[in-house]
This record gives structure tokens, C-alpha cells and sequence, in this order.
């Protein structure tokens, strides 16, 4: 990681002196939880959908019976997670008006019996040691205000042998993909996240936030010390994002 970068944790969308991240980011994604998914998939250009189906494919061989969708937004990874064959997800977010979207989903697809939705805390989550099979999270760690506490909390509720998967967006390296996503991400993005989503911080926080989080080998280290075994990372569409995954171990293993 670039040292010179300020820390994730003092990376906040509106710079309130009085609050921590964790109370802004809040206040983000209920001022834009409305127009959330319209603009996820527009400024991604779609490919974000492809970016989670590869994430859950991670999941498939394990069969997982019970999942977590830590920062769970608006349920699309949790719903998504569906195809894993798993009985009952779970999806926690900080953000009750990004759940409320979520439970819209869930209510038209039926789905309220197979996906729970509730509002915590996901860096002290309301569940005891060794609760589920699989722990996943798209967009949502580089939000923590406390990257590691995070992530020891999502080790905590694992089962041994279980596995996490964590999609996130990462810096890409090489010209010139990394000119372009820089200029896009930077110029076109908060600008057309401004006139949309009526808020004037958000899609600015986003850049400056991945600009912020440890991404590739540096993450990779975080996970381990985390807790977690066989970390390994999967790069994506020329670097733009990276799917994240390790695994708990089993006593004695």
C-alpha cells in the first residue's frame, strides 16, 4: 500500500468532524439508497453483475447451507447467492434505507422464507462463533471503519473449513487501463452520481475511498492476520476489481 495514501478508516464521505465513518457511511447509503441499484449498474456498465456470479462461483463445490452477506446493501449479492443451493442467508447492512430496497426484492421474488435481512453493526455482528458455512461481501469492506475488526468478526461467525468471499474494487497496475479508470473514475463518475443520486459527496467518496484501501497483496495480508488460511486473490476485468476468498481453519487442521 502506498504510504503516502491517507488510512481507509479517516476516508469519509462528507468530512464531519463530529462523526466517525461508520455514522456517515450510514448517512450515504440512506440518502442514496433510492437510486442505488439504478446507478450501480449504470456506472458499471452492467459488468458488475458478471463480477458477483464469478464471486459465488467460488461457493458452488462447498454446497454452503447457511450464508452471510456482510454490507449486504440492497440484497443483490444475496440473492445472487441463491444459486449456491443454500437454504437461509442472511444479509446484515448499517444502512436501513439500502435494506429497505432489499426487502422490496426479496418481497417480489418471493424469497422471504430463504433471505433475512437485518440492519446491524458488521464490525460487531450479532451472531454467535461458528454460525455459518460461508461469509461474503461485494463493495462493502473498504467501507469499515476498522478494516481488521471487520474482518476478524466475519472469522468469528465462520464454521472451520468454511469460506469467505470478498468482491471489491482494486487499482489497476498497467497503461492503459489504469489512465482510463483513473479518468473515469475521477471525472465521469461523480459527476454523473451528483445529478442522479441528488447527493453531492457519494460518488466522490467512492474514488477517493478505493484510492484508500489496501488492495492485492497488502488485503491479502490483512486477511491472514485476520485469521484466515489459503487466501488468494482473482483479479478482474483488467484489474478494476478483485475477488478476495480464504478459508477458516479446521481444529488440528
Amino acid at each position: 500500500m502506498n504510504s503516502t495514501l491517507k488510512p481507509s478508516e479517516n476516508v469519509k464521505p462528507y468530512g464531519i468532524a463530529t462523526k466517525g465513518k461508520k455514522e456517515e457511511v450510514e448517512l450515504m447509503f440512506d440518502s442514496i439508497s433510492g437510486r442505488y441499484d439504478l446507478l450501480n449498474h449504470l456506472l458499471s456498465m452492467g459488468i458488475d453483475k458478471g463480477w458477483r456470479r464469478k464471486a459465488i462461483d467460488l461457493l458452488r463445490n462447498m454446497h454452503p447451507a447457511t450464508i452471510l452477506d456482510v454490507a449486504t446493501g440492497t440484497a443483490d449479492f444475496a440473492i445472487a447467492a441463491l444459486s449456491t443451493g443454500a437454504g437461509q442467508i442472511t444479509g446484515i447492512d448499517i444502512s436501513n434505507g439500502m435494506l429497505e430496497v432489499g426487502r422490496q426484492k426479496i418481497k417480489a421474488q418471493k424469497l422471504e422464507d430463504t433471505i433475512c435481512l437485518i440492519q446491524g453493526d458488521s464490525e460487531a455482528l450479532p451472531f454467535g462463533d461458528n454460525s455459518f458455512d460461508a461469509v461474503t461481501a461485494a463493495f462493502g469492506v473498504r467501507n469499515f471503519e476498522n478494516l481488521k475488526k471487520g474482518l476478524t468478526e466475519m472469522y468469528r461467525v465462520l464454521r472451520p473449513g468454511g469460506k469467505v468471499v470478498i468482491l471489491e474494487f482494486s487499482r489497476p497496475k498497467y497503461f492503459p487501463v489504469r489512465q482510463l479508470y483513473w479518468f473515469y473514475f475521477r471525472s465521469i463518475l461523480p459527476a454523473v452520481g451528483r445529478i442522479i443520486s441528488k447527493d453531492r459527496s457519494a460518488y466522490s467518496y467512492l474514488p477517493e475511498s478505493v484510492n484508500a484501501f489496501p488492495d492485492g497483496k497488502d488485503f491479502l495480508k490483512i486477511l491472514n492476520a485476520s485469521g484466515f488460511v489459503n487466501e488468494s486473490q482473482k483479479q478482474l476485468t483488467f484489474g478494476i476489481a478483485s475477488i478476495y476468498s480464504g478459508q477458516k481453519s479446521r481444529p488440528n487442521a
